[in-house]
């Protein structure tokens, strides 16, 4: 087993046991809290949209790192939304 692998053992409730939480590698950890703090704060996940365009749409190409995250400002910030000031 790489390092990189979540090991989970589901209880009946279907929550992580302890068990299993304490066999989680640290790495793997921070990468959950990383995601965890941008979905809850709105940036963009580049490694999740990857993830998402490899299992869903495999015959699509995937933009740059670059391009998304300008694509991503643009549909947050762009001039196309309207204002209240």
């Amino acid at each position: 087993m790489s390092g990189d692998q979540t090991v989970r053992a589901e209880s009946p409730t279907g929550t992580c046991t302890p068990e299993a939480a304490a066999r989680v590698p640290l790495r793997t950890r921070v990468r959950q809290i990383r995601r965890a703090f941008r979905q809850m704060f709105g940036i963009p996940d580049f490694d999740r949209y990857v993830e998402h365009m490899q299992l869903r749409h495999p015959g699509e190409p995937v933009l740059s790192e670059r391009k998304f995250y300008a694509m991503a400002i643009d549909r947050r910030y762009g001039a196309a939304r309207p204002r209240c000031c």
